[in-house]
């Protein structure tokens, strides 16, 4: 029987040997700091997050990720630009050419943030909650570089009563064992370089290595292991117009021993009224997106991924929403001025 046991867990935790451990997010080019904890306090105003993703949908036990996330900075810039933001003409586009030709960087200034994460896969379920630290400074009059470090805890639990084992008998006491759980330290780290017209992001998750095990008096699973994952990510702002904005950007993700992996997306901006966009993930899928700025204090986002792996025989693709809150947008800006 503990042979049987070790066997699924093997098949579906999969952890440090043939799956990513940290969840996908299709609309992370919405919200960096779910990805690089350097993006905490970017903004001039706290921001928060919450996104809800259902993914393969109409395959059982799918993978199924809610997080909150807010950030922002300790002390915000008395820079005034309700000429720019606050005094929407009509007609007129207050992130147009002329905008961005006065842009400048940030004063020096810290950034704090906080995070919830929940991903449920079948049996097991990572709960994690996170408090970040970042810095913003100034290289150039145009050029900024910030560091980021997130700390917290995370929770990875087992629910012993969801275990399959097929047509194989099993002792009903490993059925009554309940939820396991194991509570591991959890560090991230990121570096954003960012300026009026591109980023550059490079980040770790799970920075430090923890092993893994569930074990009570009836089911004992060992071998697992919590492992880094590194993302590097860039994008480009280009002017097509005085209305509207291209967007494009990519992510590179590197798990050992996993094969490298990418996402490639292009975004299209109307003024800062809406978006739309589309993304390509590697030996996954294609994905597409809209959102709208409803004012300057709420906007929405949706997305939707096509698998083209053999996923697509089984599931009817994956839904991801995400709302967004501006709190204390002193100036009224109608969508953000160094992450875009």
């Amino acid at each position: 029987m503990k042979r049987k046991i070790i066997f699924i867990w093997c098949c579906c935790f999969s952890i440090g040997v043939s799956a990513q451990q940290r969840p996908y997010y299709t609309q992370y080019i919405m919200n960096n700091y779910i990805i690089n904890p350097a993006v905490a306090g970017i903004e001039n105003y706290w921001d928060v997050k919450a996104s809800h993703r259902m993914q393969w949908v109409g395959l059982q036990d799918a993978p199924v990720t809610t997080y909150l996330t807010i950030h922002g900075p300790l002390k915000k810039s008395n820079y005034d630009r309700s000429s720019a933001t606050t005094f929407k003409a009509r007609g007129e586009n207050p992130r147009g050419e002329a905008y961005w030709r006065d842009y400048t960087v940030a004063d020096p200034h810290a950034g704090v943030g906080f995070t919830i994460i929940n991903d449920k896969t079948g049996p097991l379920n990572r709960f994690a909650a996170y408090g970040t630290y970042a810095y913003h400074i100034g290289l150039s009059p145009r050029t900024n570089l910030s560091a980021g470090v997130s700390v917290g805890m995370t929770n990875v639990s087992l629910d012993a009563s969801k275990l399959d084992f097929g047509t194989i008998t099993v002792d009903p006491a490993v059925g009554s064992s309940g939820i396991i759980n194991r509570l591991k330290p959890d560090v991230s780290a990121g570096l954003w370089l960012y300026s009026k017209d591109y980023f550059i992001g490079l980040s770790a998750q799970q920075i430090v290595p923890q092993n893994v095990s569930f074990s009570d008096n009836t089911v004992s699973l060992t071998g697992g292991k919590l492992i880094p994952h590194l993302f590097l990510s860039a994008g480009y702002r280009m002017q097509m117009s005085d209305d509207v904005t291209f967007l494009p950007s990519m992510l590179i993700r590197y798990i050992s021993p996993l094969p490298m992996g990418y996402d490639v997306n292009a975004k299209f901006q109307y003024q800062d009224i809406m978006w739309l966009g589309a993304s390509y993930r590697y030996n996954d899928g294609f994905a597409a997106m809209l959102g709208v700025n409803l004012n300057h204090s709420i906007n929405i986002g949706y997305s939707y991924d096509i698998q083209t792996s053999r996923l697509n025989t089984v599931s009817k693709g994956t839904h991801e929403i995400l709302i967004g809150f501006l709190l204390g947008n002193k100036w009224g800006d109608w969508c953000p001025r160094n992450l875009w």
